[in-house]
């Protein structure tokens, strides 16, 4: 069979390849570290999958709206006046099957042949290749340690062109932990004013910040940016629902949701529905107790990561402020990523993703979604490799 010429351009998620070799290589008994996935080691909270087993059990098992049920989509709107004092009504809300999915509706929907899509660098690894799959055209601001992987209104002003669609923003950010505040928000969306570039702001770690820092989303820093802004979410990360597909977005266009959801209900139609109303009470709060039991456990984790590789001779990183990652500094060591990541993984059984993946050369992938014992026998294994190299 011929495979459409579409395919060409569309790259594998290396972080996924690496994650299943790890997997692959651990179950054929080898002694295998991985760090590779952004996946939390939590079980999902009990409130959560209790909320699922009622809906099962009160029948609620048949197919919903495209766009979600109601109660589902006003606790989102709940979230977003309660958390951000954003004010959106139900037709401005559409729940898809992972923030991916929503981000994938998104790019469909909005991006013609030709258009540019800026976005930073380092990036999660999806975002370049659904840009490309829309025939658009990913526009990359390279950033590095010095700035905390943050853009700069001075960078955004330099390339933006008449073919600018789109500006892409990840706070906090995979892969680095970098988030940006509510005044580097409001510098940037400075730059965008009297433009028409829509701003799509993946909040998917708002929940993981550390530091004694606060979130801050796109939308909430000046009534321009809210009327350009599409904020992308979901409980994945900071609920510990990766399995569950819940993602969403929220828009004060409706006509664009309702194209998005015109997309979606050619493609998916609704997510599943046990899914949805799970997703209530962890958008209502009951699983706060939850979320800030993960949050410091990471930032415990978060610590000892960032202490033990600052004094590694020749790896440096930065101190995220949220997420789970490590964007760790090989530049001294090499800057080939990829031989880094392969010899590593072959000598030592530490997984690690390159920083070629998301864009950025001379870095590695950390993520410190596992337990400390882990962890800590992980770097010691890491430490190894690099004075032995």
């Amino acid at each position: 069979m011929k495979i459409a010429n579409r395919m060409e351009n569309l790259s594998p998620s290396v972080t996924m390849a690496i994650t299943a070799l790890a997997r692959e290589l651990k179950a054929q008994g080898k002694d295998i570290l991985s760090f590779s996935a952004g996946e939390p080691d939590f079980d999902t909270p009990e409130i959560i999958k209790q909320a699922a087993i009622k809906a099962i059990n009160d029948g609620q098992t048949k197919y919903t709206a495209v766009e979600g049920i109601i109660a589902t989509k006003q606790a989102i709107i709940n979230k977003l006046k309660k958390d951000h004092n954003l004010d959106y009504k139900l037709d401005n809300i559409l729940i898809s099957n992972g923030a991916k999915h929503s981000l994938f509706n998104l790019f469909q929907v909005l991006v013609e042949e030709g258009d540019e899509v800026i976005i930073p660098a380092p990036y999660w690894v999806t975002y370049p290749e659904q840009v490309k799959f829309s025939d658009g055209v990913p526009v990359f601001i390279d950033t590095d340690d010095s700035t905390e992987f943050k853009i700069t209104p001075e960078q955004l002003k330099a390339v933006i062109t008449p073919k600018t669609k789109i500006l892409l923003l990840n706070t906090p950010s995979n892969p680095t932990g970098s988030v940006y505040t509510k005044e580097e928000l409001t510098a940037l969306g400075k730059v965008l004013e009297g433009t028409d570039i829509i701003v799509l702001s993946d909040e998917m770690y708002e929940k993981i910040i550390y530091n004694g820092k606060k979130f801050t989303a796109a939308a909430e820093v000046s009534e321009d940016m809210f009327k350009r802004t599409v904020t992308i979410n979901g409980l994945s990360k900071a609920v510990a629902m990766t399995g569950w597909r819940f993602g969403y977005l929220a828009s004060p266009d409706v006509k664009l949701v309702k194209a998005l959801t015109k997309l979606q209900g050619q493609v998916t139609s609704n997510i599943n529905t046990m899914t949805q109303y799970a997703a209530i009470p962890a958008l209502e709060g009951d699983a706060d107790a939850d979320i800030e039991m993960m949050r410091a456990a990471f930032e415990e984790r978060k610590n000892i990561v960032v202490k033990s590789f600052n004094e590694i001779k020749g790896l440096s990183t930065i101190d995220p402020d949220g997420a789970f990652y490590a964007f760790v500094n090989i530049k001294d060591v090499t800057n080939d990523s990829m031989k880094f990541c392969a010899d590593l993984l072959e000598q030592k059984g530490v997984a690690l993703v390159p920083g070629l993946a998301f864009g950025t050369e001379g870095y590695v992938r950390f993520s410190f979604a596992t337990d400390l014992a882990t962890i800590q026998e992980g770097i010691k294994r890491i430490k190894e490799f690099v004075e032995n190299k």
